[in-house]
């Protein structure tokens, strides 16, 4: 039979055996410039074979870097009408900014209901595994309990179990302090796989150093290069290597004079009473990050959508006096010099933030497929489609 996807799929009830040594087909969903399937393909094993992303500057990116999966560039609703192909894992980031912790949470951000449509992927697709990156106060949201409450016997997930646990990234080998939500869910069919264990200890962080410490200290230049490309039946600008993201901005005299007054590992506390905002005079105490210098030895602050501004928060380059470079935030997230970029600069910073770095994505996809080895032999599991009209509302 057809679902009414137009998906071939077996009547309900009939079964797939799990393929061991498999390959694990992959569905990435708000899946931005790709973080999350580079870590899993640098895991082995993994396999991205369809991608869905709203931003058409990072769908662009996503579809450069990852040739061999089905990219739309879209809204997720759209895309489920489409034929959706049969996977074994379904990841994703639901949109975050209602329950950042950044400024006033949203809790009417209609963004916050976009994990019910990777809650619906889940029931059509019925992989063995799914995994849901946010930010550490999506655990704390209504939309949390009522993800869990749809894995209870009565729920539409009923046939999942779901462990939540905050992760560090660093703790996994990124260069970055990154502390993420991170729902891995599996089938009933399988044990609970839990969480990685962490590989990294404090000693042993990847620091600031590591990742940039080659890169030379003077930008080269302000702009991109004049370079575009069709996709998806628009021109966008790109492709961009790494190499071509080693570029600053034109900050004003006044901010070049913050920056050098700011010794090594100092922030705004340092600067002398005539380079302070007043805005910052009366307000000696919050975060000590605002226009604060990243420290060599140590791993990054949390890489967000504009780090370019040192008003935002500790961007500074360790001894230069600049924010960081677009090439050098894309390493601490963990990308090659050689991965392929599309947008404006402000368009692939925002990509480059919203990423998942790549060393915690590699760590998952390391343990749920030592999990799939171990477990996987002799079990049946279905992986029957359910109808649309069962779908999550």
């Amino acid at each position: 039979m057809n679902t009414p996807y137009g998906v071939p799929s077996r009547e309900h009830g009939d079964h797939y055996p799990y393929a061991v040594n498999a390959v694990l087909q992959v569905i990435d969903l708000f899946a931005g410039a790709g973080g999350f399937s580079t870590g899993l393909a640098r895991s082995g094993t993994f396999q991205t074979v369809a991608a869905v992303e709203h931003d058409p500057d990072a769908a662009a990116t996503f579809a450069a870097n990852h040739p061999d999966a089905e990219v739309y560039a879209g809204d997720i609703e759209t895309w489920m009408r489409s034929d959706i192909p049969n996977a074994d894992v379904v990841i994703g980031g639901p949109p975050c900014q209602g329950f950042s912790n950044l400024g006033s949470r949203r809790v009417r951000d209609p963004r916050n209901a976009l994990w019910r449509r990777y809650a619906e992927t889940l029931a059509l697709v019925r992989p063995a595994y799914f995994v849901m990156e946010n930010v550490a106060d999506f655990l704390t949201s209504g939309q949390y309990r009522d993800l869990r409450r749809e894995t209870h016997r009565s729920g539409r997930l009923s046939n999942y179990r779901i462990e939540a646990a905050v992760l560090n990234a660093a703790e996994y080998g990124a260069p970055q302090l990154r502390r993420r939500a991170v729902i891995i869910g599996s089938s009933r069919d399988l044990p609970a796989p839990g969480h990685p264990a962490s590989t990294h200890n404090r000693e042993r962080w990847r620091t600031v150093r590591d990742a940039i410490g080659d890169l030379t200290e003077d930008v080269d230049g302000i702009d991109l290069p004049r370079v575009s490309t069709n996709y998806n039946g628009r021109q966008v600008r790109g492709p961009f290597p790494g190499s071509d993201l080693h570029v600053g901005r034109r900050p004003t005299q006044l901010s070049l004079d913050r920056y050098a007054a700011i010794p090594p590992g100092g922030n705004r506390s340092h600067l002398p009473d005539h380079l302070l905002a007043p805005c910052w005079r009366g307000h000696t105490t919050g975060s000590g990050d605002v226009m604060g210098r990243l420290h060599w030895d140590r791993p990054s602050v949390t890489i967000r959508t504009e780090f370019w501004k040192p008003e935002k928060g500790r961007y500074l380059h360790p001894v230069a006096d600049r924010a960081i470079t677009h090439l050098e935030a894309a390493r601490l997230q963990g990308f090659d010099d050689s991965y392929q970029w599309h947008g404006s600069k402000t368009a692939i910073g925002r990509q480059i933030g919203n990423a998942v770095p790549s060393a915690l994505a590699e760590a998952i996809g390391s343990h749920i497929h030592d999990h799939y080895q171990r477990h996987a032999s002799g079990v049946i599991h279905d992986r029957a489609r359910i109808p649309a009209a069962t779908a999550l509302r």
